[in-house]
């Protein structure tokens, strides 16, 4: 049986694409969400489509960054499928196929590369982060209280904890505030 796995990233984007590339391909069983994929172990549906599978069986993903956001998350979870007698296809990127020795070779390519991927995109969005910060562009999250609020509250005699509860944060912000 062909096993198939969409994910898209948020609930404002589509799985419509991934979808009809699966059901081209002749997928009969389509596991599918809406979250993020930093995580395999957060995403309920890769966990049911991976039961799933029985000896035999092809799981297949359109991309190897819909299924696998790092080379040790994607080889383990190949490995999980080798175990149990399950193909692994990805239908772009050379149309990647582990019942091939061809397949294997390039899995540990693509894996590499797409984790650099990610750590130079990371990189690069950090970077710009400081950039802005150090122009004063770039100035955090916007401010949810007023820091002299949990002064003021502290010197009235309020507890740590009933400020944090008070002006909506945590108490260790309160703590470092007051520190």
């Amino acid at each position: 049986m062909l096993v198939g796995y969409a994910r898209v990233s948020t609930t404002h984007q589509s799985l419509d694409v991934q979808m009809a590339q699966l059901f081209a391909h002749g997928v009969e069983k389509i596991f599918q969400e809406q979250m993020s994929g930093k995580s395999v172990s957060n995403r309920p549906e890769l966990k049911a489509a991976l039961d799933f599978c029985r000896e035999g069986d092809t799981f297949m993903v359109t991309r190897l960054d819909r299924f696998a956001r790092s080379a040790q998350d994607l080889h383990n979870i190949v490995a999980e499928l080798t175990a149990k007698g399950v193909g692994f296809r990805c239908l772009q990127q050379g149309g990647l196929d582990t019942t091939t020795s061809h397949g294997k070779l390039m899995l540990g390519i693509l894996a590499a590369v797409a984790e650099f991927e990610l750590d130079i995109r990371q990189e690069r969005q950090r970077e710009g982060i400081e950039k802005a910060k150090a122009s004063g562009i770039y100035k955090g999250g916007k401010q949810r209280f007023d820091p002299a609020s949990v002064i003021e509250l502290h010197s009235s005699g309020m507890k740590p904890r009933a400020i944090a509860r008070e002006v909506g944060c945590s108490p260790a912000t309160v703590y470092r505030l007051l520190g």
